[in-house]
């Protein structure tokens, strides 16, 4: 018996006993007998990658208290090492994860101790190593799949931590620790986990980013102005977070953003590119593909996910109608993610973070491999490059002499499906992940019981290797064994069946050890004495059979369109030099008014010339457009779409925040808008505040990604906001009455002309503490100082009345009042300071006040001499806006004003009518073809201009709409014989 024991400890002894003196700790007193673990090993006759596009046949590795001490075809063999046959193995350098949460599961929420920051989202301070909690920390996961280091990052907030690079290693994480601080983390998502509070929204969070970027360069600089002459100064604030973020801002430490998508991550490096960070570090999406052709031009170091998409729900034609083209082709390219990288030369690191089973991130990354991706630059993917970024470089990454024994052995080419783990070492202790079975119980046993409930024959199946399955024939009959389970170490055989019985089953339970071809064991049912048994194998059992995996045949081609879903495009549509129109109606919406059998005449995108009988330059693209009208390119004044998120209500003033920061491609309406005309849009912040944020005039340039958009050298707007909207949104926030919105708006003007006046007294001399820049208040000073234009929310006319007022005390103009269905009432007033309305054609009614309407207001309002645009404040009703200015014709509107309420008059109130608006010489060429007169609710646009170029034509349109339900088509198929697989 005690024979028995003694092997089965010396037996799991390569298990759980360190490989290595590194694995010790080096400061905490030895408890006990120490340990003094033979420390050498040498691994023979192996194929060894010893770095990416390197391999050795036949050689040898020799490791040494955990460091490695030879590796090559000649490397000699110490006397005092243990000596391991690779024969068929081959050892890879251990995989470094670049973005994990290691250690950082259930992560504290409060920080209520110490000179925290005044937001919880800002978590700077705080540093991965400290915040490292070793229960179920996630080291074994990764392993199982190869890695021997990761970077762990922590969880919560925008604003993170700084992060730290841990070995996979047992033991304490003081032992484990490679590198500490090594970056600061920042996520473009804020934690719900602080409950609702500032910021609430995608532009919230950028804004806020932004003010703790800059708050953090204040903080450096006002301390060392204090540091310097701190006699009659006021001490600044100690803040945590922002002197923890201080070698960030200087440019000392490297920033890694986390982004859910290429929009975040786009706006990441517009972030980086503000603030001077250098060669940020982006944890992607998975959705980098996209934006591939714009990446290679970036400095940039990318952290690719592992993860891949779930396949999407098409189990019957009622589902696969609403699974959108975008994530049919996001299924089937993201395996293409980093291969499509790698083809326009962009380096990358990859990630398990997101995935919790070992046996996926293995099969996504031969999935990756299997799409494209070569197998080398995935090695580097996982080793080279990441200990790069990491700063490890010099221990880990490859398996090179004096460099770190972390790696991992493979029973053959680790990116080839069914290739499997078999041991991972870290820092030179073994970690066992499969095993072949050295006795195998796999056979035919004829078993002898006293019972006869076991009598019969026993077959075992190995159905891969180390997995088993079975069944008990007794007289005649075949009764199934579950859970068939067999540990080599131990030579322990456990299975169950069940027995018939009186019409009822009971599990019989089977245990027994397994001595060369003996099997002795027992029998249990519950309530019962235990069964002896014992067995003689009389047959031998048949080699597993070899898996093989099949990945999905990638029979598809899809180019990479922009954006990515229905209609996009391969690239932006074409600028000929010259573009002639020729024998059309023209609505010039300028002084020509309306031509008859006019021409258009284009060069580089911009209005040359309107007149009769124009001369064709030569190669021009002439358009004969006889029977037609043509227009300039609509204009909407107050549009909602394209963003990602309207409104932030975590403040009732949120000046700061900008909607151009979050713009977004992937939007359907905007294909649909330029298909109705539309080539300009005001896009503004929604109405939850009395002061909102910063509204983006942009163009309807589809393809062209987010930051293409905004219309170059437009008036910058702000959102302001009236009336029920601002005092009844958030929760318990002030203002919640008309009054109080008047007073909050006042007060924070004030507040703006002390900031001003602070800022202004320290730039005449520059001593002391410098000012710190406040984000919101920087557009409260712009708004005093002409610089920036007020549009806001408003329904009656006492609130319009109240604004107006306001703002002669204040001393700031307001642009415009929208929707403003009273605004009849005080027209007089609006035209004396020259302030615009923008109104809607006929609504109204739609809450109480909203009542008292009329479908005049827009005539009303124009013969008070007030300019006067329509908006849509809906992304379908933008699709028509034509119609918007047919319905102004039955008020009795003259049918050239009721058009210039969408283009000439619109641009007039957005101060963009040097640009747009009209159809005049030097102007932008955006324009749209109508099958006939504009004003009639028949007719269409034949195709739509911006900047000289055709984005959209009704001809391509029904090509691309073929070319949609093909591709749908197709890429539904595939789902379909994948799921048969």
């Amino acid at each position: 018996m005690y024979t028995g024991i003694l092997l089965f400890l010396l037996a799991m002894l390569p298990l759980v006993l360190p490989g290595g003196l590194a694995a010790q700790s080096q400061t905490s007193p030895v408890d006990g007998m120490h340990s003094n673990t033979p420390a050498v090993h040498a691994f023979t006759n192996a194929t060894i990658v010893t770095a990416p596009g390197t391999t050795l046949t036949n050689a040898t590795l020799v490791i040494r208290n955990g460091m490695i001490e030879a590796v090559g075809r000649n490397a000699r063999i110490p006397a005092d090492a243990r000596v391991w046959d690779m024969q068929g193995q081959t050892l890879y350098p251990g995989f470094i994860d670049a973005h994990s949460h290691l250690g950082q599961r259930e992560p504290r929420v409060e920080l209520d101790r110490g000179n925290a920051s005044w937001n919880p989202q800002l978590r700077a301070h705080l540093n991965a190593s400290a915040e490292f909690n070793s229960e179920d920390d996630g080291r074994e996961t990764l392993r199982k799949a190869g890695f021997t280091a990761a970077a762990s990052v922590p969880t919560l907030g925008l604003f993170r931590g700084q992060t730290a690079v841990f070995s996979l290693n047992e033991g304490a994480p003081a032992d484990c620790l490679i590198a500490d601080g090594i970056a600061q983390s920042i996520s473009l998502a804020q934690s719900r986990e602080f409950g609702f509070t500032y910021p609430t929204s995608p532009i919230g969070v950028i804004a806020l980013i932004r003010q703790t970027l800059y708050d953090a360069a204040w903080h450096r600089d006002a301390h060392q102005a204090y540091r310097r002459t701190p006699a009659g100064l006021t001490r600044p604030e100690h803040n945590a977070v922002l002197a923890a973020m201080e070698d960030a801002v200087s440019g000392r430490q490297p920033v890694v953003f986390d982004v859910r998508s290429d929009e975040e991550l786009l706006r990441a490096l517009r972030i980086a590119e503000e603030f001077g960070l250098p060669n940020p570090w982006i944890k992607g999406s998975g959705y980098e593909y996209r934006i591939a052709d714009y990446l290679k031009s970036q400095s940039v170091s990318l952290i690719l996910p592992l993860t891949l998409p779930a396949k999407p729900d098409i189990e019957t034609p009622e589902d696969a109608l609403n699974v959108s083209l975008a994530e049919l082709r996001h299924w089937y390219l993201a395996p293409e993610n980093a291969f499509r990288l790698s083809a326009e030369g962009v380096q990358f690191a990859f990630t398990a973070e997101g995935l919790d089973n070992p046996a996926d991130i293995l099969h996504n990354l031969r999935h990756m491999v299997h799409a494209g991706l070569d197998a080398r630059t995935a090695l580097a993917a996982l080793t080279t490059q990441p200990a790069s970024m990491l700063g490890i470089a010099a221990t880990h990454g490859t398996l090179e002499t004096g460099k770190s024994a972390s790696f991992f052995v493979a029973d053959g080419d680790i990116f080839v499906p069914g290739t499997r783990i078999m041991d991972v070492w870290t820092e030179g202790t073994r970690h066992v992940v499969n095993r072949n079975p050295v006795h195998n119980p796999a056979g035919v046993w004829a078993v002898s019981a006293s019972d006869d409930r076991i009598n019969g024959e026993l077959q075992l199946t190995e159905s891969r290797s180390g997995r088993f399955s079975g069944k008990l024939v007794r007289d005649g009959e075949e009764i199934e064994l579950m859970n068939v389970a067999y540990d080599d170490d131990t030579r322990r055989l456990r299975a169950d069946f069940l027995h018939e019985e009186g019409g009822s089953s009971t599990m019989i339970r089977l245990t027994a050890s397994l001595t060369d071809n003996q099997l002795r064991g027992w029998g249990e049912r519950s309530g019962e004495a235990r069964m002896q048994f014992q067995a003689r194998r009389t047959g031998a059992g048949a080699p597993p059979e070899a898996r093989t995996i099949e990945m999905m045949a990638r029979t598809l081609t899809l180019p990479n369109i922009r954006p990515a879903m229905e209609y996009g495009r391969e690239r932006l549509p074409e600028q000929p030099r010259h573009v002639l129109v020729r024998n059309a109606t023209v609505w010039t919406m300028g002084p020509q008014g309306i031509l008859e059998n006019a021409d258009l005449l284009v060069r580089e995108g911009r209005v040359v010339e309107v007149g009769q009988s124009l001369r064709a330059p030569r190669n021009a693209t002439v358009i004969d457009a006889e029977g037609k009208h043509v227009t300039p390119g609509l204009i909407d004044a107050h549009l909602h779409s394209g963003v990602t998120g309207v409104n932030e209500v975590g403040n009732a003033i949120t000046a700061e925040v900008r909607m151009r920061d979050v713009l977004n491609i992937h939007n359907i309406w905007m294909y649909r808008q330029l298909a109705g005309g539309l080539t300009t849009a005001h896009v503004m912040h929604g109405s939850a505040n009395a002061i909102g944020g910063q509204n983006v005039t942009l163009k309807m340039r589809w393809g062209g990604l987010s930051h293409d958009l905004p219309l170059d050298g437009a008036r910058r707007t702000i959102k302001f906001a009236l009336g029920e909207n601002p005092k009844r949104v958030g929760t318990d926030r002030y203002p919640n009455t008309r009054m109080g919105v008047e007073q909050i708006i006042a007060d924070r003007f004030r507040m703006a002309e002390d900031y001003r006046s602070a800022r202004e007294a320290w730039e005449r001399d520059q001593a002391g503490i410098p000012p710190r820049r406040d984000l919101r208040l920087d557009a409260l000073v712009d708004i005093l100082e002409g610089n920036l234009d007020v549009h806001s929310h408003s329904y009656r006319q006492d609130e319009i009345l109240m604004l107006m007022r306001l703002a002669d005390d204040m001393g700031f103009r307001v642009a415009s009042f929208h929707h403003s269905l009273e605004a009849f009432k005080v027209a007089p007033e609006l035209a004396e300071r020259g302030i615009g309305a923008v109104v809607w054609s006929d609504w109204g009614g739609f809450k109480i006040e909203a009542y008292d309407n009329t479908n005049y207001n827009a005539r009303l309002l124009h013969e008070a001499g007030v300019v006067t645009s329509l908006h849509s404040d809906d992304s379908q009703i933008a699709t028509r806006m034509n119609w918007e200015a047919a319905k102004l014709v039955r008020t009795g509107v003259d049918r050239e004003v009721a058009l210039s309420m969408v283009t000439s008059r619109t641009a007039e109130l957005l101060g963009i009518q040097d640009r747009v608006g009209s159809l005049e010489p030097g102007k932008d060429a955006d324009f749209v073809i109508w099958n006939g007169d504009p004003l009639s609710t028949m007719t269409i646009p034949e195709q739509t201009w911006v900047d000289g170029r055709r984005y959209f034509d009704i001809r391509e349109d029904a090509e691309l709409r073929r070319a949609v339900e093909r591709e749908r088509a197709d890429l539904i198929r595939l789902i379909m014989e994948a799921g048969n697989d």
